[in-house]
């Protein structure tokens, strides 16, 4: 098994990027194979954070006769995240710092340690701040000879990542892979095959959602209760309370990952301040430590705001796929629907649209995953969200 193979549906890429792999190797001498810089872009679940990693390993591996080898303890240890040279950032509030980026950009100057190149992989290049985007972009234009800059981010627009730092990467554009594809990979990963193509088709094309779906008995239930709603909003009553339950249930998730994720970090850090000790020394630390917990207390509110905001979109995204399995069976076409098994709702609420309405219905998904990103309050962008999809008389 090569670092290659977790890129579903992505020959193109991956000839791509095995070419500058090899360049990097000196097992390739085409001109402008291997630059400094790489942009992944591509839809949600297309596989972005999952071929820079990819090519991280193939740049360290220690096969110079198959890069990419996925054996060797180069390969293995980018995997498990765990490499020396390669460096990762994944914000886990709503947006990378400076600070985080400066960091970051100071540790990918230095000589590698044991492999051949230091890499940064950047997993949301989007979320930089613009202050972050400068820091960057001044390492990206005058890079350490030994440096890659990975980046990955949903598509090219200037709001995505500046037109700066974009005009000097080599771009890697991506595709959602084909249902048939995604369900192989989880037949392969011990799930039947039943299951595998129920959850391919319901997860979109987005591989970690339908490895989700098949496994957690929870997500594929929170699936089904926002599938529901379309058929159920027939007055503004139901409306309302549709979006308090969407709101609710996201806030729930947010709370059980938060609670998972909060009290193992402050223990931590109230450890490292010297909790628990004794001593004029001890004691110090702890008269310093007030601001060392507020910042983690203020970086864990962000992950809870993110976390929220995340299982909103992927219902979100849910329901824009119901409206156009809608639209399918307005226009009569052959075509395979996305939430096959919610096959009879989706006809109910078919019989209450025409094609214009169902379309409204889409746009109005959009307009309130825009809303939420610029920082509507959920449930004021959830009940203008339910009130636009109410179905008619």
């Amino acid at each position: 098994m090569t670092v290659w193979d977790g890129m579903i549906g992505q020959p193109e890429a991956i000839a791509t990027l095995q070419a500058a792999a090899r360049a990097a190797a000196g097992q390739d001498a085409t001109p402008g194979a291997m630059t400094h810089a790489w942009l992944f872009t591509g839809p949600p679940g297309s596989g972005r954070s999952v071929a820079a990693r990819a090519f991280a390993a193939a740049l360290q591996c220690e096969r110079l006769d198959a890069v990419g080898c996925g054996e060797c303890f180069a390969c293995t240890a980018v995997a498990h995240r765990a490499h020396p040279d390669v460096h990762s950032v994944v914000p886990e509030g709503l947006s990378i710092s400076v600070a985080e980026m400066r960091a970051i950009v100071a540790r990918s100057a230095r000589r590698p340690v044991t492999g051949r190149w230091q890499i940064v992989v950047i997993e949301d290049a989007d979320r930089l701040t613009e202050q972050a985007s400068n820091a960057l972009l001044k390492a990206v234009e005058e890079p350490p000879e030994r440096t890659v800059f990975l980046l990955c981010a949903p598509s090219t627009h200037p709001d995505d990542v500046s037109v700066t730092i974009r005009s000097r990467c080599r771009l890697v554009t991506l595709r959602t892979p084909r249902a048939a594809d995604v369900a192989a990979v989880l037949v392969g990963e011990g799930i039947d095959a039943e299951t595998a193509e129920w959850a391919a088709a319901a997860g979109q094309g987005h591989v970690g959602r339908s490895r989700r779906l098949a496994r957690d008995a929870a997500a594929s239930d929170r699936r089904a209760e926002v599938l529901t709603i379309p058929a159920r909003l027939t007055t503004l009553q139901a409306c309302l309370d549709a979006a308090s339950r969407l709101v609710a249930a996201a806030e729930a998730e947010s709370a059980a990952l938060s609670a998972e994720l909060d009290a193992g970090e402050t223990e931590a850090l109230a450890t490292a301040l010297g909790a628990g000790g004794t001593g004029r020394g001890v004691a110090a630390m702890a008269r310093g430590s007030a601001g060392a917990l507020k910042e983690l207390e203020k970086r864990q509110k962000s992950r809870a705001t993110r976390t929220q905001r995340d299982s909103l979109d992927r219902a979100l995204v849910d329901l824009a796929a119901f409206y156009r399995d809608v639209l399918l069976v307005l226009a009569g076409a052959d075509v395979p629907a996305a939430h096959p098994d919610l096959a009879d709702d989706v006809i109910a609420v078919s019989r209450r649209l025409d094609a214009t309405g169902a379309l409204r219905c889409l746009d109005a998904v959009q307009a309130c995953r825009e809303a939420l990103e610029l920082n509507v309050k959920p449930i004021i962008a959830l009940e203008a969200l339910t009130a636009a999809l109410r179905l008619p008389d």
